[in-house]
């Protein structure tokens, strides 16, 4: 992992176990921005031919990515809240159908649904703390008004990480369509749409991926883009863009169909640079020395008696490992660890490490070092 490692320039003492909420930048990514920044600043618009060639670079190395057929394929949305709404108020849905997913998922992935109840569509959820089998008991929720499974890859929380294939299976046999919030696995996992029967991907590119927060992948299965109806329009959506006096349109057959404006040139510039170190590091590289990390940090929590939060099977997990150190308020102990340059997050009732993979192992002693002086310094005296 050194050429990951070479790529990221934090500042001296910074311990960077926060990769589930926002990464840093690779230095590729920065150079990227302040090249995109500079010409604009000065030749504004001159380069616009080379910012589209650098968004249809991004289109090939996200369809990559999943393995998907066509960077046609591809939609840059906003976020995924905004990729997951256009799959809610995009589907005819009726007064009794209903949506499977889960109790505890990131409100992204929960609020666009919740949102459908006025329409008379129910939104079902497994809870996971009362479920040892969760695909079995999410394909158990389903009967025959079930018009969609929604769920993450990975939790946010606790970071459990789901059998996509599995469930997708599960979902397909039963006709209910599959949709995938896969922010917190993409990037940190390797992912191919010939293994997974998904229907619909979203994932913001700011945490796993390594790039900037406000531009996301949006996925539709090409058979199905006709299907959802269209909420946003504007000049960039139709099938003629840039033939600005046409008075007639049609929606583009790609997926650009789904990206009603301007698109967010910046974010493309530093998105396209990150994903390039990854698929030149290579996913499965990724993902086997995030894997170490994680198992570094369980065993770390287990020499310390400390409360494990995640799931202990290694192929539960991703990226994340929360867990609880008894007998301090752990909310407390995370705002110190943070005023001391450890970057990480309150999650589950405990302490989220999310490590990627360059990040140094010997950090990862470190950072549980600090943690368990820093609660000494708060436990009742």
């Amino acid at each position: 992992m050194d050429r990951l490692a070479d790529e990221l320039g934090l500042e001296d003492g910074l311990i960077y176990l926060n990769h589930a909420a926002i990464a840093p930048w690779p230095k590729r990514a920065v150079a990227a921005v302040q090249a995109f920044a500079a010409g604009c600043g000065s030749a504004g618009s001159q380069g616009y031919p080379q910012w589209q060639a650098t968004e249809q670079r991004l289109r090939m190395r996200l369809a990559e990515l999943i393995g998907a057929a066509l960077p046609e394929d591809i939609a840059l949305a906003k976020s995924t809240s905004e990729a997951l709404s256009f799959v809610a108020q995009g589907l005819d849905w009726q007064p009794g159908d209903n949506i499977v997913g889960i109790q505890q998922e990131f409100p992204s992935n929960r609020i666009v649904w919740e949102a459908l109840g006025e329409q008379g569509v129910e939104y079902r959820r497994l809870d996971l703390s009362a479920s040892s089998d969760p695909e079995a008991d999410l394909l158990a929720l389903c009967d025959a008004r079930t018009r969609l499974g929604a769920v993450s890859w990975v939790q946010y929380a606790g970071g459990l990480r789901l059998d996509l294939a599995r469930l997708g299976q599960g979902l397909r046999e039963r006709r209910v369509l599959f949709c995938v919030d896969g922010i917190q696995g993409l990037g940190a996992l390797p992912f191919s749409l010939a293994d997974v029967p998904a229907d619909f991907i979203a994932a913001d590119g700011h945490k796993w991926l390594l790039g900037p927060e406000g531009l996301a992948l949006f996925w539709v299965r090409p058979t199905l883009r006709d299907s959802l109806r269209l909420t946003q329009y504007g000049w960039h959506m139709v099938e003629d863009m840039g033939n600005f006096d046409r008075k007639d349109w049609q929606p583009a057959d790609s997926a650009r169909r789904f990206e009603s404006g301007s698109p967010n040139m910046l974010g493309i510039h530093a998105l396209e640079a990150s994903l390039s170190l990854l698929l030149e590091v290579g996913m499965d590289a990724v993902a086997d020395a995030i894997a170490e990390r994680s198992a570094q940090l369980v065993a770390l929590v287990d020499r310390h008696g400390l409360e494990l939060v995640s799931p202990r099977e290694a192929g539960r997990r991703a990226g994340i490992v929360t867990f609880r150190v008894p007998k301090v308020d752990n909310q407390v102990l995370y705002r110190a660890l943070m005023q001391r340059g450890l970057m990480c997050a309150s999650r589950g009732g405990g302490l989220r490490f999310s490590p990627h993979a360059w990040t140094p192992p010997e950090q990862l002693e470190q950072a549980m070092a600090l943690t368990l002086a820093t609660a000494e310094t708060l436990k009742p005296g």
